[in-house]
């Protein structure tokens, strides 16, 4: 806490906060599904010990969800042999005695989360099991229409690339910000937020017409200054020029991250593309080793994965829709790329608990000094998605004019990093708009008005695109 930034933090205990309406409101829905899911896990079972262990669990998300709603203490987690308990136990310790709905909302959603994945690591039979799989499945599925067009346009383009490896410096650039856009948009379907998707949400979330009308609420956009970076340092000669991802949502998201990834490889911007995913199921949808497994084994079998009903549709009796042949030969063609990218090392996963942690970036030259001197061999590292952001600027109440490379503190200039944010506005925290925008924004139907609350930035229809060079 004694290396986080000298500005109070957004709190659960702010009416005016979108941490007062998460606690109150999202957090008892998340909670109530996991219940959901983890007992149909249960009813499921033909092992009678597993499916004991199984009842246990289910009754531990039950009391959790009665200490959130009843606004119990936090109380210190139980040592599932993983060092970052003592971190969450040791700033629930400075914290004093803090209640779900009164405390610092960063640390208490990663505590919640940890909380979650405390209650499985401390099971026998259910240590790995992601009791949001079934949801970012569901999801992925619905994002069909996005998926096929996006799968459509990325085959055309990497075929363009291949035929026409030289191209004016223009046309580059404006390809690299529309698959950039594509990157930061896909954040939009973020499960934690949105707790009552429909089909019909999503596909309003997804698309080029969706993208095209989002173009004017990106409030900053260092879209040039990054792509004039990547192409400078692809000019100079250097052979190894990686670019790092820090990823946020599994399922469609992913799928834009690797878009993105394929092509920066194949445009020749990096030569290796390292994804960071989390360690433990967080936040609901993002993104674990396994979800990558998932996606690519979708993209293989495209048929069984879209057209095999769900047991919903099968409730209901609908059947989904067939893929046409052109569309199963795409959703190939990304298989085929992907997977060779992977095996040729080019594109690797490589997770940290780091990203599970309980507080700010601000911490991780202290904390993860390795994995900092890692990054400062990526020419850009991108982080993707809501949290990441409120982690990068230490989820404090900056004056939204701040600039970026300051709210980041010790990754800012001079920490040998480059970092970009990519991120939907879905909680309180911005900075680096220009004076006035906030006030402009606030005054919008819906803004926030006179209240003092940031409520136009808790919906994710507007975006910042930051960037932080090293020097």
């Amino acid at each position: 806490m004694d290396l986080d930034p000298k500005i109070p933090q957004y709190s659960t205990g702010d009416p005016n906060s979108f941490g007062w309406q998460t606690g109150r409101k999202r957090w008892p829905i998340i909670i109530t599904q996991a219940i959901d899911d983890a007992y149909r896990a249960v009813a499921h079972c033909t092992d009678p010990e597993k499916q004991n262990e199984g009842k246990r669990i289910v009754e531990s998300l039950t009391k959790l969800k009665y200490e959130v709603q009843h606004d119990r203490a936090l109380t210190p987690l139980p040592d599932d042999g993983f060092p970052d308990v003592a971190l969450y136990n040791k700033e629930l310790e400075q914290l004093g005695s803090p209640t779900w709905l009164r405390s610092p909302w960063l640390y208490t959603e990663c505590y919640l989360f940890r909380r979650i994945a405390t209650s499985f690591a401390l099971s026998t039979h259910w240590k790995n099991y992601d009791v949001f799989a079934r949801q970012k499945t569901s999801t992925f599925r619905s994002s069909r229409p996005a998926v096929l067009e996006l799968a459509a346009r990325y085959k055309d383009l990497t075929s363009q690339l291949q035929s026409h490896p030289s191209q004016p410096r223009e046309a580059q650039e404006l390809l690299f910000a529309e698959m950039a856009e594509i990157c930061l948009w896909g954040n939009a379907t973020d499960l934690s937020l949105l707790t009552s998707l429909t089909y019909e949400d999503i596909q309003a979330l997804q698309g080029s017409e969706a993208r095209k009308k989002a173009e004017a609420n990106i409030l900053v956009n260092d879209l040039p200054a990054v792509f004039a970076h990547l192409l400078e340092a692809k000019q100079s000669g250097k052979k190894e020029r990686r670019v790092d991802i820090v990823l946020d949502n599994a399922g469609f998201e992913l799928f834009v991250d690797l878009v993105l990834a394929g092509y920066l490889l194949s445009a020749g911007l990096a030569t290796h593309v390292v994804l960071h995913p989390k360690s433990i199921p967080w936040f609901v949808s993002d993104v674990l080793p396994s979800d990558f497994a998932a996606l690519l084994n979708a993209l293989a079998a495209p048929r069984w994965f879209y057209e095999t009903p769900s047991e919903e549709e099968e409730l209901q009796g609908k059947t989904p829709e067939k893929l046409s042949d052109k569309e199963v030969e795409e959703l190939g063609f990304l298989f085929q790329e992907w997977s060779r990218f992977h095996a040729e090392g080019q594109l690797v996963l490589r997770p940290n608990r780091v990203w599970t942690g309980p507080g700010s970036f601000w911490r991780l030259p202290k904390e993860a000094p390795e994995l900092v001197q890692d990054l400062k061999e990526s020419e850009v590292v991108i982080f993707k998605g809501d949290l990441n952001y409120r982690k990068l600027v230490g989820d404090a109440a900056w004056d939204p004019t701040t600039p970026f490379t300051e709210a980041i503190g010790p990754l800012g200039p001079g920490s040998g990093l480059n970092i970009l944010a990519l991120r939907t506005c879905k909680a309180d925290v911005v900075v680096g708009l220009p004076p006035g925008k906030d006030e402009e924004l606030k005054a919008l139907e819906d803004g926030g008005g006179d209240s003092g609350a940031r409520k136009w930035a808790w919906n994710g229809k507007w975006a910042v695109v930051s960037f932080s060079k090293s020097s």
